[in-house]
């Protein structure tokens, strides 16, 4: 029987009552641009971000000429294609299990069902037994997150947690669940010093280290 990840899966395996902790996966659990950049790399391409987007960031290496939005769009549906072999985030595992031990965690991924299937072997292969909703982002992949983290943090009746890299997401989820408290983290520092501090947050991490003080200082 397959693995179901959606919203109503992911809430029957939330304990009402319990302290609940929704995070994001690429470029917050999982090295997203990290391993995009490798996979780059093989192609004689690499990233050259000078905003938080890919459109626009990728260029040819023999002669540093930027790719067109269009190829750099089918660029990453290809690398999204398969999503089984992402290398986890510095200190995400080990965190969110110490973090498990206090509170319910749910995986909220922009991806679509098929998807979904590689990285719930990506999960297997690093370990990680946590519901996954598959957030089907359709034609774009930066799909709304309120509606699915409002509804999982009624059921949980608790104190809820969203984690997100990207500050759109967080906005997304602030106005429809202002009750949630809202953490950035990034997978790299490059890329957090790119984004800056101009969006809103509760907690702005540097790390997973921070990310777990700080949700278990909330709940102390």
């Amino acid at each position: 029987m397959p693995v179901k990840c959606d919203l109503t899966s992911a809430i029957a395996a939330i304990p009402p009552g319990r302290p609940l902790v929704i995070t994001d996966a690429d470029g917050v659990l999982l090295q997203f641009t990290g391993c995009f950049e490798r996979w780059l790399a093989d192609r004689g391409l690499y990233l050259d971000l000078t905003a938080y987007q890919i459109e626009g960031g990728i260029r040819r290496q023999d002669d540093n000429t930027r790719l067109l939005d269009v190829e750099c769009i089918a660029l990453v549906d290809e690398y999204r294609a398969d999503l089984d072999d992402l290398d986890p985030v510095d200190g995400a595992c080990e965190a969110l299990a110490e973090l498990s031990q206090v509170a319910s965690v749910v995986v909220l991924s922009n991806v679509n069902a098929t998807q979904a299937k590689a990285r719930l072997r990506n999960f297997a292969r690093l370990g990680l037994a946590y519901p996954l909703i598959a957030n089907d982002c359709g034609a774009g992949y930066l799909a709304d997150k309120g509606a699915a983290v409002r509804a999982l943090a009624a059921h949980a009746r608790a104190k809820t947690f969203f984690i997100d890299d990207i500050p759109s997401n967080l906005a997304d989820v602030a106005k429809a669940a202002p009750n949630v408290t809202l953490v950035h983290v990034v997978e790299s520092e490059p890329l957090r010093v790119l984004l800056g501090t101009a969006f809103h947050a509760h907690c702005y991490a540097k790390d997973w280290r921070e990310v777990q003080s700080f949700i278990l200082e909330k709940l102390d």
